[in-house]
């Protein structure tokens, strides 16, 4: 058997041209892989430092951090891919078709999802806030990023989607740190008006609780069927509410008593009229 030594060469020469071109090729790919991996690195923290100089909620922080980890990563693969010869037009086409798919079909979880971020990019309430939402009165346990978790005043566990909560009304009940405390209480007709307001505001002013550089507010609020209604209002700290109001509404009724002022409650005369028969 004849051996062609000018093929052999030929051959050789061209997997040596082939060699020398794509080991450059891999060996650049794999300088920019190294590279990218350091750059990445350093994004990272930059960004990380950023957020938590800006103080952004814990949970929030990592998962932010994980998706632009994620997101870089990706994209060093494509550009690696790309560089040693890899078509990657269609691997992003495909990428891009199964993205959308998956986004269709999770709409309501992308929805929870990006309330998620709003409420803790933004903090309308934090762990630890009393809140109204959705008819539910809580306090926030833990906000994650599909859903938000409430413990109600009676230790009920309440879990209402993020969704909801970023496009629907929110009430932070104490995050001020005051609240005011909203009374009335009624007296009858007969009763000395100026008599029941001297007497709701000693109450008020005896209580430790109620805040001293806060008005203190007594005003005949309205004409009622059966009662003149006085509308009292003293500030308190969010803490102490349900405490002053209870006791408000306890010591109002015994020292109404004691002074002879009447509550009233709704009465109604019934007049009977007998009718002859006619003979």
């Amino acid at each position: 058997m004849e051996i062609n030594i000018e093929k052999i060469e030929h051959y050789a020469q061209m997997l040596g041209e082939m060699g020398l071109t794509y080991g450059i090729q891999l060996l650049l790919a794999v300088v920019v892989y190294l590279v990218g991996n350091f750059i990445i690195k350093r994004i990272v923290k930059l960004v990380e430092i950023a957020l938590s100089k800006k103080k952004v909620e814990v949970t929030l922080h990592r998962f932010l951090l994980s998706i632009l980890t994620t997101v870089l990563k990706a994209i060093q693969i494509i550009v690696f891919a790309s560089m040693i010869g890899i078509e990657t037009a269609s691997l992003i086409a495909v990428l891009g078709a199964a993205g959308l798919a998956i986004g269709l079909a999770l709409q309501g979880s992308l929805a929870n999802f990006a309330g998620g971020v709003l409420i803790l990019l933004f903090r309308p309430f934090k762990n630890g806030d009393a809140i109204k939402a959705q008819g539910y009165v809580g306090v926030v346990e833990e906000i994650q990023i599909f859903n938000t978790i409430l413990k109600t005043f009676d230790n009920q566990r309440i879990i209402i989607p993020n969704g909801l909560l970023s496009n629907g009304c929110v009430t932070n009940i104490n995050v001020n740190g005051t609240r005011r405390v909203d009374m009335v209480f009624g007296i009858g007709y007969d009763d000395d008006i100026t008599q029941a307001k001297t007497l709701l505001r000693s109450l008020i002013e005896a209580d430790s609780r109620v805040l001293k550089d806060q008005a203190i507010d007594i005003w005949v609020g309205e004409h009622g069927d059966s009662s003149v209604n006085l509308f009292v209002r003293p500030w308190t700290t969010a803490e102490d509410y349900w405490g002053v109001y209870f006791d408000m509404m306890e010591n109002v009724k015994v020292e109404f008593d004691k002074a002879g002022i009447s509550i009233p409650y709704p009465q109604q005369d019934v007049h009977m009229h007998q009718v002859e028969s006619a003979k």
